[in-house]
């Protein structure tokens, strides 16, 4: 027996999304539906428009990921009822968990507006230059998703995984054994977002129409910071070190002189990619951290252990950005603190290029050069140069180290000690308030999520991660 689930009904200008048998059968955001919409560049435009909205999704970019990274790390932690991010707190996940199935669906939202505007735009007569902008925006969207969606599913080639989740390169348009794709290796799906963003990076322009959407829209630099922060997940060191060369020496983008306005300013010099929320199109992370007196709903908090240590050295400016809640008893981050939650979602920063560029070189015996990428960060941050052993190993936790103050609440932290072989380690006897005692990622398996049950049931042919069930 099939079974079969509704996967949302919204209305979007008019139009209602459609009843379907799993999660890759959708229609997109816009009224993009089918090759029939697709007649002229401004309905490429406006696909191209709803690709972007699918990324700030409030279960994608509009907080969803970013809490999936941090929660489940030691970073931040559930001090209140939605039980959905608690399982991730105490890693007690299994299939059912709400908010992977709402990451799921909304990566493949992502994904489908992407295969539709591949598929159709080069039918619609426009200037070249315009078509390869376009479809080299959805092939970079398409390669960050199936990226995200492996980090979460899939796992990282040569440390924990053996499939990727499933790849569709067409559109879903209708019922067909289409929607029914089995799971390829994980080296496939890697390799499949490699192939996006290279091509991404052949078609971008450099620059887009004006500085904010140099930004807010993929450009060839984008594509390079992407290809970068891959590399570094499939251990090609040397790779990810020219990609993120590349991106430093753009001169559209360097760091901030102070690192409090990086959030308080919008597309500053430090953003590579990022979206650009407004009062019709909120983010909700300030609403999920902010307690229930300042307009939040006060779910999440900062983990305590965490704060301990960022705030440790007091010339550190990163550890000034939190507040208390005295109710509750637990500090919250204000990277995100604009009313109305509109603080836009930093997806690459070039602190990030500095630090994978540090990272890849330490890892290959550049030990000094890599030293030399840190202290940008940590100057930048108020502390002094770094002092420690010159050794690979003491520089490399110095590095994770740096990638845990300067990218917390931005999702990087879980799935950076998934990839570097460390989450069993450092997550062991995490300190919970939803906890009586310290809670461990105790199983290798837990460092890949489970696979949604709602995906599991309409997919035949869908395979679990181990040790999950259906």
């Amino acid at each position: 027996m099939k079974f079969k689930y509704i996967l949302s009904t919204v209305a979007v200008g008019g139009m209602l999304y459609l009843s379907s048998c799993d999660v890759l059968n959708q229609d997109p955001e816009l009224e993009i539906s089918d090759e029939s919409a697709f007649t002229n560049e401004n309905s490429a435009n406006a696909a191209l428009a709803g690709l972007y909205h699918q990324l700030q999704a409030g279960a994608y970019y509009g907080r969803n990921f970013q809490i999936i990274a941090d929660v489940s790390a030691d970073v931040s932690q559930s001090v209140g009822t939605w039980d959905f991010y608690r399982e991730m707190d105490t890693y007690q996940l299994d299939a059912s968990n709400l908010e992977l199935t709402n990451f799921y669906t909304a990566a493949y939202r992502a994904v489908n507006q992407a295969n539709n505007i591949i598929a159709e735009v080069p039918n619609i007569e426009m200037a070249a230059s315009r078509r390869d902008n376009i479809i080299g925006q959805a092939h970079l969207v398409r390669g960050l998703a199936f990226f995200d969606l492996n980090r979460v599913f899939g796992g990282v080639p040569g440390v924990i995984g053996e499939l990727s989740v499933v790849l569709p390169l067409t559109p879903s348009r209708g019922v067909g054994e289409s929607l029914f794709p089995s799971r390829p290796s994980l080296m496939d799906g890697y390799n499949q977002v490699k192939a996006d963003l290279e091509l991404a990076l052949q078609l971008l322009p450099e620059e887009q129409s004006s500085n904010s959407f140099t930004r807010s829209r993929a450009v060839k630099a984008t594509a390079r910071a992407l290809l970068a922060r891959l590399h570094l997940y499939m251990g090609n060191f040397p790779q990810a070190a020219s990609f993120a060369s590349d991106v430093i020496s753009d001169g559209k983008y360097s760091l901030v002189s102070n690192y409090l306005n990086i959030f308080s300013t919008d597309f500053s010099s430090e953003s590579i990619f990022e979206l650009d929320f407004i009062a019709a199109d909120q983010s909700g992370l300030r609403f999920w951290y902010f307690p229930g007196a300042q307009g939040g709903r006060g779910e999440l908090a900062v983990n305590n252990d965490f704060l301990a240590s960022i705030k440790a050295n007091p010339d550190d400016i990163r550890g000034t950005m939190f507040g208390f809640d005295p109710i509750q008893n637990v500090s919250f981050p204000t990277k995100y603190q604009k009313p109305g939650n509109i603080d836009n979602a930093h997806l690459i920063r070039i602190a990030e290029m500095y630090l994978i560029r540090a990272e890849a070189l330490a890892r290959t015996g550049n030990v000094s050069a890599a030293v030399a990428d840190v202290n940008k960060i940590r100057n930048r941050a108020g502390v002094a140069d770094y002092s420690g052993a010159m050794t690979a190993e003491a520089v490399l936790l110095e590095i994770e180290k740096q990638r845990r103050f300067e990218l917390a609440f931005e999702g990087h932290t879980f799935f950076d000690l998934v990839r570097t072989n460390r989450a069993l380690t450092v997550l062991s006897s995490v300190n919970r308030v939803n906890s009586s005692a310290p809670v461990s990622l105790d199983q290798p398996w837990k460092q890949i999520l489970p696979i949604p049950r709602d995906e599991l049931l309409s997919n035949p042919n869908m395979v679990q991660n181990p040790n999950y069930g259906n």
